[in-house]
C-alpha cells in the first residue's frame, strides 16, 4: 500500500491459518425491504434523503438494511461475523474449502466469492510497506493564506472563496487511518468552535477512539489541507465544510478486510447525508500475497472497495481517491478504488505544474483515463497539531481537490455529480488531451464556476477588461454594463476597498503584490486578478 506517504511504519505480522481464506457471502435478498421503503428514515437521515431528492436519485434495494437473521444464521454455523455490507448485501467471514461448500448450500446464500486472487500464500514480513515520500518540516508563517496560498491558486479555488463559497453546509467524509491531535490541536480548533466536526468512528476496532495518539496521523494531515486554519498562517481549501471522520485503515497491517471497513464507512457516510467522500487510501498488495491484485484487476469492478466506491457515487456522493505514489516503482500503476470510472481520481503535480515523479500512472486496465485530474502534491502545505507541515504525495493532492469540490457543490447544490466530474475534466489544463500520469491536467475550479455562471474567459474578454495591469495608482474597468460595485481583496481574502457605481478604484496606497477584484454588475459577478506594482 503506497497511499500514506508522510511517515514510515514497520509492517506487522499476519497470522492466519493457511487453510482458511477471507470470503464474502452474498445473500439472496432482503426480506424486510418493504418496511424500509415504508419508512426510509429508519435507515437514512433526512439529509441523505434530501440529497437523493435534489439529484433525482431514487431509493433502491441497496439502501435497505441487511437482513439480521442471515447474519445470525452465519453465526449459528460457527462463523464470526464482524463486517458486512448492505450495499453488497452480504458479510465477510474466514472459511476453509469445506466451509465454503457448506455456505454455498444454504438457502439464504446467493454465492460465495473469495478475496484471494491467486494461490500464493506467502506472508510478507519485511518492514517499510509505507512509502516515505515526505519532507515533514514544521513551519510557522504569516504569509497570508500561508505557504498554502500557491496550492489554492494553482487550482483557482479563490474565486469561489471570494464569492462566499467556502464549503458552508457541505459534508465531507474523510476515510483514512487515524486522526490524532484533531481533538486538541490549534489548527483544528476553528472546526470545533463552529461545530464542523459532526461525527467520527473507527471501523477497524469498532470504537469511537479515532484521536488516539498511537494511530497514524495521516487522516489528520489530510483533514488539515481541507479544513485546517491558523490565523494569518493557513486557510484550508474548504474551511467552513462539515466533516465526518472515519478510520478504515490499520497502519500496522495490510489485510483485505480493510476494503470492507472502507465500504462500511462509506455506507455510514451515506446514512448521514454527506456530499463528498475523500480517501487517500489505495490497495494493490497485501501482507498475504494471495490477496494481491494485478494491473488487469484495476478495472473498476474487481476489487470490493472499487465496487463499494462506485455504489457510493451512484448515491450522489462525489467520491475522490488518490491515484497512488508508485510512479517510480516497478508497479507504477494507479491503485484501487481510484480505478473505478465513477470515482474522481487525483494525481500529483509540483508547484510549477510538472507531474510529480511518484504520482501513479493510469489508465485503468479497461483504458478509462485515470487519474481524472491533478493538484499540487509536491511540497504541499497542510496543518497538524499546532503548526504547518510540508508533505508530498497524491494523498495530500486529493483533499485539495475535495475542498474545491465542496465549494462548487455549495455554489451549485443540485448540479448532477457526473456533470461536475465531466466539467472538471473539461476545464483542466490539458483537456481535451491527457497524460497517463496527471490525467486531464491541473484542475481549475474557478473556471468551472465561471463557466456555469456564463462568465467564461471568452465572455469576459469581449465585454469587460481591467487596465492597467499591473496597476500603480488607479485601476480602471472597461465594461458595456453598468458597474454596481467594485471590491478588492488581498491575498488572504480580506476586503480592503469597496466602491459603488464607479468604473475605477484607487490602489496607490496598496502594498505591492497580488490582489483580486470582484466586479458586481446588474446580472453577474466577475473576478479578475491584478498586480499592484
Amino acid at each position: 500500500m503506497k497511499k500514506i506517504l508522510l511517515f514510515c511504519f514497520l509492517t506487522g505480522y499476519l497470522h492466519v491459518s493457511a487453510q482458511t481464506e477471507l470470503v464474502f457471502v452474498f445473500f439472496t435478498d432482503k426480506p424486510n425491504k418493504a418496511a424500509f421503503y415504508a419508512n426510509p428514515l429508519s435507515e437514512l437521515s433526512q439529509k441523505s434523503l434530501n440529497r437523493r431528492t435534489a439529484l433525482g436519485i431514487p431509493l433502491n434495494d441497496q439502501d435497505a438494511p441487511i437482513e439480521q437473521s442471515y447474519l445470525q444464521n452465519l453465526q449459528n454455523l460457527g462463523f464470526t461475523v464482524t463486517d458486512y455490507s448492505k450495499w453488497l448485501n452480504g458479510a465477510a467471514v474466514n472459511a476453509t474449502p469445506a466451509q465454503k461448500t457448506l455456505l454455498q448450500s444454504q438457502t439464504f446464500v446467493l454465492s460465495v466469492e473469495s478475496f484471494a486472487r491467486n494461490s500464493s500464500t506467502t506472508v510478507k514480513t519485511t518492514p517499510g510497506k509505507w512509502k516515505d515520500d515526505a519532507s515533514v518540516n514544521k513551519t510557522l508563517t504569516n504569509f497570508n493564506y500561508g505557504s498554502g496560498s500557491a496550492q489554492i491558486d494553482q487550482v483557482n479555488i479563490r474565486p469561489l472563496h471570494l464569492a462566499g463559497y467556502t464549503g458552508t453546509g457541505i459534508s465531507i467524509a474523510v476515510i483514512d487511518a487515524g486522526f490524532p491531535t484533531v481533538n486538541t490541536g490549534t489548527a483544528f480548533a476553528r472546526l470545533w468552535t463552529n461545530n464542523h466536526i459532526k461525527a467520527s468512528y473507527d471501523f477497524v476496532t469498532k470504537t469511537g477512539d479515532i484521536y488516539n495518539t498511537a494511530l497514524s496521523p495521516h487522516g489528520s494531515v489530510v483533514l488539515g489541507v481541507i479544513g485546517g486554519y491558523l490565523q494569518d498562517v493557513f486557510v484550508g481549501a474548504a474551511p467552513d465544510a462539515d466533516f465526518y471522520l472515519y478510520r478504515s485503515e490499520n497502519a500496522t497491517v495490510e489485510i483485505p478486510e480493510e476494503e470492507l471497513y472502507w465500504i462500511e464507512a462509506a455506507e455510514e457516510a451515506d446514512r448521514k447525508g454527506v456530499e463528498i467522500i475523500t480517501s487517500s487510501l489505495g490497495y494493490n498488495v497485501f501482507d498475504e500475497s494471495r490477496y494481491n491484485y494485478t494491473y488487469a484487476n484495476m478495472n473498476g469492478s474487481t476489487s470490493f472497495i472499487a465496487r463499494g466506491a462506485g455504489i457510493a457515487a451512484e448515491k450522489g456522493i462525489f467520491v475522490l481517491a488518490a491515484a497512488g505514489n508508485s510512479g517510480q516503482q516497478p508497479w507504477h500503476y494507479l491503485m484501487t478504488p481510484s480505478d473505478n470510472d465513477k470515482v474522481f481520481s487525483i494525481g500529483s503535480v509540483d508547484s510549477a505544474g510538472n507531474p510529480s515523479g511518484f504520482s501513479s500512472f493510469g489508465p485503468n486496465s479497461l483504458g478509462v483515463v485515470k487519474p481524472d485530474g491533478s493538484t499540487q502534491g509536491t511540497g504541499t502545505t497542510t496543518v497538524y497539531d499546532n503548526a504547518t507541515l510540508i508533505v508530498n504525495g497524491t494523498s495530500i493532492a486529493t483533499p485539495i481537490a475535495a475542498g474545491g469540490v465542496a465549494c462548487l457543490i455549495q455554489a451549485f447544490p443540485t448540479m448532477n455529480r457526473e456533470q461536475i466530474r465531466t466539467r472538471l475534466r473539461q476545464t483542466a489544463s490539458l483537456y481535451p488531451a491527457h497524460s497517463d500520469q496527471i490525467g486531464y491536467g491541473i484542475l481549475n475550479f474557478g473556471n468551472l464556476y465561471n463557466l456555469v455562471l456564463n462568465t467564461s474567459e471568452l465572455v469576459k474578454k469581449e465585454k469587460l477588461s481591467i487596465f492597467p495591469n499591473p496597476a500603480k495608482n488607479i485601476l480602471n474597468i472597461a465594461s458595456e454594463q453598468e458597474i454596481l460595485s467594485l471590491e478588492i481583496y488581498d491575498n488572504l481574502g480580506r476586503l480592503v476597498r469597496k466602491n459603488y457605481n464607479q468604473k475605477s478604484i484607487k490602489v496607490e496606497d496598496f502594498a505591492k503584490g497580488t490582489y483580486y477584484l470582484k466586479i458586481q454588475t446588474k446580472d453577474k459577478v466577475l473576478y479578475e486578478k491584478f498586480l499592484k506594482e
